[in-house]
């Protein structure tokens, strides 16, 4: 305890008082210790400048004690000097019980709490009214930032006495802000520890899939977008591939979620470059089939990928005329098959323009690399820049000698054809892959008739007949799954067919659909299956 104090707070009542109740002589020391305390350490205005409030207490002409709560932000109590502390006063209510008070005296006595630490630090001193007019500057110093309200007035306090209190009878309490840094705290050990957890019982990856005649190594992996990762793939003992072509794709090995081992197709889209490395670009897609989900999840630097040779149902044009210009267009993901037809085109000396729309410049996967090897024969279309790509124009403006490449989601290619239909174009001149099973709201429940294996299976509106077949347990071949090859086609006996595929003839869809994505018109089909 400070001599300041005691000579401020231990007036003859008080001392009387611990007179009569026996503490007298163990207070008397404090009357006569060497430290004044009169002025703040260095640990006081750190204290202080920590405190988003106080208690205030200033006493009236009749002799009443009036105790205020003053709040603020953290350091709003300003600290002039050792000897002086200050806080900018507003309006409030307008009864001005304190400034009232003070003209009568200036006496105060504050207490400085933090519940959090159970500390206490109490401040007598004189205070003094300072108006605007009286000292500009130190009403400036005293503004909140972020506080729109006029100052009325400072208050500034020359510090008498400072005292600490034990913290014996404070319950700890806590702000906000400081409920929300401890929980920040123990939400960060949580996550560790959830991921120390993981990693000790998560299996371990697996260092080979699949069992196709193509063995291949994951030599690297690239992060093309926030959502798209590259791989690059090389024989284990650094062999030549086999050769690809613009618009190939490569069906690797893929561990789903559920155990099951399946396969997935992407573009490479490095066709017609290097012949001893492949490249695939795979978007993460939570809510597709889960095959993205699996390649982002296990796929790593070192695994061996046994897959299916490369297959190409997406190529360039061979047959007509070689100096017929070509319009490539591709849509988000879609630029994995476009890619490579424009490095193509560009090696064989051959006019083109690459049409390439996405959601944003920063998710279009390989834009930096197209802008610096296309320069004006790329075209970007941002739809965060509402910059929206006119698939009729740009098939006008190309006219019916041109040859049309499209891959992208299904409303880009229904409108790219409607636009060859409407604008006289031959559908031979126009090529196109989707990425994704086209479906429409519209699709119903159908019944199939599957007359080999005397089977009536129900397929359902979200399922393709080539997934019910396949769960009936009949055997049934397919490739791409979304209707580019054909593999999957098989012989119609009965019904009417809704053809939603992209390689059978008029001719072949007489007799004959794909599985993987056509269904019913009226409800039944009859399939030699």
């Amino acid at each position: 305890m400070s001599r300041a104090f005691a000579d401020i707070s231990f007036t003859p009542s008080v001392k009387a008082a611990q007179s009569l109740y026996g503490s007298r002589e163990a207070n008397r020391g404090f009357e006569q210790v060497e430290e004044k305390r009169d002025s703040l350490l260095a640990q006081d205005m750190e204290f202080i400048a920590a405190r988003d409030s106080f208690y205030q207490a200033t006493i009236s002409e009749n002799g009443w004690p009036y105790v205020q709560h003053r709040g603020g932000p953290a350091g709003f109590l300003k600290i002039l000097d050792n000897k002086t502390i200050a806080y900018a006063d507003f309006s409030g209510n307008a009864q001005y019980l304190s400034v009232g008070n003070l003209f009568a005296s200036d006496r105060v006595s504050l207490i400085l709490m933090d519940y959090a630490r159970r500390r206490r630090m109490k401040i007598w001193g004189h205070a003094k009214i300072v108006h605007e007019e009286d000292d500009v500057r130190l009403i400036a110093r005293l503004e909140m930032p972020g506080y729109r309200a006029r100052v009325e007035r400072a208050i500034v306090i020359t510090v008498e006495a400072v005292e600490w209190n034990c913290p014996q009878h404070i319950t700890p309490r806590f702000s906000e802000t400081e409920v929300q840094g401890l929980l920040a705290k123990l939400l960060a050990e949580k996550h560790q520890l959830e991921e120390q957890l993981t990693q000790k019982t998560a299996p371990a990856k697996p260092t080979s899939l699949g069992n196709g005649p193509l063995e291949l190594i994951i030599t690297g992996v690239r992060q093309l977008s926030p959502r798209i990762r590259a791989y690059e793939l090389r024989d284990p003992a650094g062999k030549d591939l086999p050769a690809v072509s613009a618009g190939a794709h490569l069906r690797v090995p893929v561990l789903l979620a559920d155990g099951q081992a399946a396969t997935r197709p992407y573009s490479i889209s490095s066709a017609g470059g290097q012949t001893d490395c492949y490249e695939i670009a795979v978007l993460a897609e939570p809510g597709g089939r889960g095959g993205s989900m699996a390649v982002h999840d296990l796929y790593a630097l070192g695994m061996h990928l046994h897959c299916d040779f490369p297959r190409n149902d997406f190529a360039l044009h061979a047959h007509i005329e070689h100096a017929a210009p070509a319009v490539l267009i591709a849509g988000g993901i879609g630029i994995t098959a476009i890619k490579p037809m424009a490095a193509q085109l560009s090696a064989q000396g051959r006019p083109y323009t690459l049409h390439y729309a996405g959601h944003t410049l920063n998710t279009m996967a390989y834009r930096t690399e197209l802008q610096m090897q296309l320069g004006a024969s790329l075209h970007l279309y941002a739809a965060d820049q509402q910059q929206r790509m006119d698939i009729h124009s740009i098939m006008k403006e190309a006219g019916q000698d041109s040859l049309f490449y499209i891959c992208g989601p299904a409303s880009m290619i229904a409108a790219a054809l409607n636009a060859a239909a409407a604008l006289g174009i031959d559908p031979q001149r126009v090529r196109f892959e989707r990425f994704a099973v086209q479906k429409s709201n519209q699709d119903e429940e159908i019944r199939v008739e599957l007359a080999r294996s005397k089977k009536v299976i129900h397929v359902r509106a979200d399922q393709t007949i080539l997934q019910a077949v396949r769960a009936h347990g009949v055997v049934a071949q397919a490739e791409c799954e979304t209707g580019n090859c054909g593999t999957c086609a098989v012989k119609l006996l009965g019904g009417q067919a809704l053809h939603r595929d992209a390689v059978l003839t008029e001719a072949e869809r007489k007799d004959r659909i794909c599985i993987c994505v056509s269904r019913a018109q009226e409800g039944e089909l009859v399939l030699d299956l």
